[in-house]
């Protein structure tokens, strides 16, 4: 018998984006778009066009890029926002408008302030807009867990009859709980005129820590795409985790009907990835991707592993793509095997300028660090997101002095549009010595929302990699900086924050809810 096609609609782009501080510059956005697509994602949300400038050129620049993959713009149900869409979506592929409105009565009263009848004449016009300008459109009925179920009937059919291909059914609160949720696909599905005609989709919040779950009930019950994200990346609680429904479909195909085309070695690489740059870390505990998802401590379960891997393991590690970074390159490495291996990986560099920057920060790690794994170069790759043309400050040289019973100090030289700069400060640490030197010469008026620090392998001479918040009048940067000195690190990490926020590209905007 032949198993149906589960489809993956991945909007850590879009959705998983709203996250606090893990907003992504076209070039992050290029970056795990290109990792997605190495993944056989079906559907990559790209962004929300409408949102800024900002987020209409990332979106385009993935249209652009993306071959394998169908690239969707996020509207509201309106002309405006979905001609911004298919403006920004032209140049894919295979593209998608997905536009939505809100269909519960505390949305659309408090909200909207709309009436159900005015809500729907909404629906059915920008899905009509919409098909008028693309064949595969989406509708999105936002906070469907909390909606009134004849009224999602209702809503549903009429975006059936004017050609919405894609009905999403999203938990947009994460109030809902699987049966519960399931029943509501199942009757959907059986009241509907036409439901038969469409592909029925789930978008589930994890404020219950259930949005897994609800998104497996609801295949259960029908719903042949689901939409998450990478990490479970997502707003408040986050979304349901692209990883772990792929991999609980996979392993459980003795109940599922239906299977991904997911190439699953590539999720760990995509996890990483995510991770390094939006500078949230993946827990070690965390299912599928964290560091411990295979480790063994209990005495009985390493005898059973090592007598029979079954015994305790219900997928090989290899299978998500652990263990298998080959180590490739050394200091003896030359310029065309550190560009063959940046394309083996999916990093793409759009310039000669900024492949020679970044060649040149991997010998200066080579000579520091004898052996090379994939995860550095994600990292220093991490960090060369600011291109030579947006580096207007650029590190030249630092010092740093920590004795036990003596006050930290730093001193550093900075080039700021080409003049050399230099500043000296003393501290709590070496780190926050190091920052105030810095700061003492941009003057940035930065606030530091996050310092965070992970190594990126093992061993005393492992990289470590620092990820550094800043805020400065409502817009929110990433720093990343790796180095086998973590202080060193952190001076990078902060000066890669700086660029960003000096950088006339803007971060892209917080966008709407689905």
């Amino acid at each position: 018998m032949t198993k149906e096609q589960l489809i993956v609609f991945d909007t850590t782009l879009r959705d998983g984006e709203q996250s606090p501080g893990a907003s992504m510059t076209r070039e992050e956005k290029l970056r795990i778009a290109r990792q997605l697509e190495k993944m056989r994602v079906d559907v990559i949300e790209a962004g929300f066009p409408a949102a800024s400038n900002g987020d209409f050129e990332a979106v385009r620049a993935v249209a652009e890029a993306i071959r394998e993959s169908t690239v969707a713009g996020l509207c509201r149900a309106s002309e405006k926002d979905i001609a911004r869409a298919l403006e920004a979506i032209k140049p894919a592929q295979s593209g998608r408008i997905h536009t939505f409105i809100a269909t519960s009565p505390i949305h659309m009263e408090k909200k909207l302030r709309m009436a159900p009848d005015e809500v729907i004449a909404a629906a059915r016009a920008a899905v009509r807009f919409a098909r008028n300008g693309i064949d595969n459109v989406e509708f999105s009925c936002e906070d469907a867990g909390r909606s009134e179920l004849d009224f999602l009937c209702r809503i549903i059919e009429a975006v059936i009859a004017e050609g919405a291909g894609t009905i999403n059914i999203p938990d947009t609160v994460g109030y809902n709980v699987p049966e519960q949720f399931a029943e509501r696909i199942r009757l959907l599905r059986e009241r509907i005129p036409n439901a038969d005609k469409v592909v029925w989709s789930v978008h589930c919040h994890n404020d219950l820590g259930l949005a897994v779950a609800n998104s497996l009930a609801a295949v259960m019950a029908g719903a042949r795409q689901v939409e998450c994200t990478i990490n479970g990346l997502g707003e408040r609680a986050g979304n349901a985790a692209l990883e772990e429904i792929v991999m609980a479909v996979r392993i459980r195909q003795d109940i599922f009907p239906c299977d991904t085309r997911i190439d699953t070695p590539q999720i760990v690489a995509a996890s990483k990835m995510v991770s390094g740059i939006t500078g949230f870390p993946v827990q070690p505990n965390k299912a599928i991707v964290g560091a411990n998802a295979f480790a063994h401590e209990s005495g009985i379960h390493q005898d059973g592993v090592l007598k029979h891997r079954e015994t305790y393991e219900i997928m090989r590690a290899e299978d998500v793509g652990w263990n298998a970074n080959k180590l490739v390159l050394g200091k003896h490495s030359g310029r065309t095997a550190f560009k063959a291996r940046l394309k083996e990986l999916g990093i793409e560099v759009e310039s000669e300028q900024v492949l020679n920057a970044a060649f040149a920060r991997f010998k200066e790690l080579a000579d520091k660090k004898h052996e090379i794994f994939d995860e550095d170069i994600h990292a220093l790759m991490s960090e060369e997101v600011v291109t030579p043309e947006q580096e207007h400050y650029r590190l030249v040289s630092s010092r740093f002095h920590s004795e036990t019973g003596e006050t930290p100090q730093a001193a550093v030289t900075l080039s700021v549009g080409g003049t050399e700069h230099h500043a000296e400060a003393s501290g709590s640490g070496p780190v926050d010595a190091a920052f105030k030197a810095i700061e003492s010469i941009v003057r940035s008026g930065a606030d530091l929302l996050l310092y965070s620090v992970n190594a990126i392998t093992t061993g005393t001479d492992a990289q470590g990699e620092v990820t550094v918040r800043l805020s400065k009048a409502g817009r929110i940067v990433n720093g990343q900086g790796a180095d086998t000195d973590i202080v060193v690190a952190s001076v990078r990490a902060y000066i890669n924050a700086m660029n960003k926020l000096s950088s006339e590209q803007p971060r892209v905007s917080p966008q709407g809810d689905v």
